[in-house]
C-alpha cells in the first residue's frame, strides 16, 4: 500500500467536505439560497393550468379599441353596422332628417267642424285638423271626440269607430286632414237628445284636446239609434 503523507490526507478530506456542502446547497434544503429559475423559450401554459380549447384569445393593446369595433375620427369607438347621426332642425322638405315621420302634436293643430252634409236621415260632419305649425308632421288613424256642455261635462258616450283602414296622412304647414262625425237625425230616430256647447277633439296619440264650439243643434244621447260614429282620418277638409 502506498504511503500518504498527513498533509495530503488532510487536503483530500477538505475537498470531500466542500463537495458534500455543495450538494446540500443545490438541493435547497433550507440552509442555502436556491438558484433562479431558468427561462425556457416558447409559449407559457394558460394561467388556470387547464387545457387550451378553441381559438386563442385576442389581446387588446393599450389605447386601442376592443375587437369588433372601429374607431371613428376623434377617438369615438363605434360598432360595425351602426351609425350615428346628429340631430338637426326640421327643414320641412321631406328629405334628409326631418320631422316628416313624427306625429303632429295638439299644440300644432287647429280643429274645426265643417258644414253638415245630410243624407237618408243621417247627419254627416267633417271634423278637420289643420297643421298650424311651421313643420311637416303626420296624423294616423282616428281622432278622439266627445260632446260637452257649457260646464265641460261630457254628454253621452264616446263616439264609436266606423270600420276602416287607418293610414298615415302627412300634413305640410297649412294642410288638413278630416274624419267624418256621423249620427242618425234624432227627429227621425226618436233618440233622446241634448244640445252640446262644444265638441272636444283629441288628435291621434295625443292627450291634450282642442275645443270647437258646436252650433249644429241637438245630437242623440240615448235610446234608439243614438250612437255617434267617427271615421279614419283622410287628407283634405271633407268629402
Amino acid at each position: 500500500m502506498a504511503y500518504t503523507s498527513p498533509s495530503r490526507h488532510r487536503a483530500a478530506l477538505l475537498a470531500s467536505s466542500v463537495a458534500v456542502l455543495g450538494l446540500l446547497t443545490a438541493c435547497g434544503n433550507g440552509t442555502g439560497t436556491a438558484s433562479p429559475p431558468q427561462k425556457v423559450p416558447g409559449t407559457a401554459a394558460p394561467a388556470t393550468g387547464g387545457p387550451t380549447t378553441g381559438a386563442p384569445a385576442t389581446s387588446t393593446a393599450p389605447g386601442s379599441a376592443p375587437s369588433g369595433t372601429t374607431t371613428a375620427p376623434g377617438g369615438t369607438a363605434t360598432h360595425p353596422g351602426s351609425s350615428s347621426a346628429s340631430a338637426g332642425g326640421d327643414s320641412g322638405s321631406g328629405t334628409g332628417t326631418t320631422a316628416r315621420g313624427t306625429r303632429c302634436h295638439t299644440a300644432e293643430l287647429k280643429a274645426t267642424v265643417g258644414r253638415n252634409d245630410p243624407g237618408a236621415g243621417q247627419e254627416n260632419f267633417p271634423v278637420v285638423l289643420t297643421n298650424t305649425s311651421g313643420r311637416t308632421c303626420t296624423v294616423h288613424g282616428y281622432p278622439g271626440a266627445a260632446f260637452v256642455d257649457a260646464s265641460g261635462r261630457q254628454l253621452g258616450p264616446d263616439p264609436k269607430r266606423e270600420s276602416g283602414t287607418p293610414s298615415t296622412v302627412t300634413l305640410r304647414p297649412g294642410a288638413s286632414a278630416w274624419a267624418g262625425l256621423t249620427f242618425s237625425n234624432p227627429e227621425v230616430s226618436g233618440a233622446r237628445t241634448a244640445t252640446p256647447a262644444s265638441l272636444i277633439v283629441t288628435p291621434p296619440d295625443e292627450r291634450d284636446h282642442l275645443t270647437v264650439t258646436w252650433t249644429a243643434g241637438q245630437v242623440p244621447m240615448g235610446g234608439n239609434a243614438s250612437s255617434v260614429f267617427l271615421t279614419v282620418l283622410s287628407p283634405g277638409t271633407g268629402p
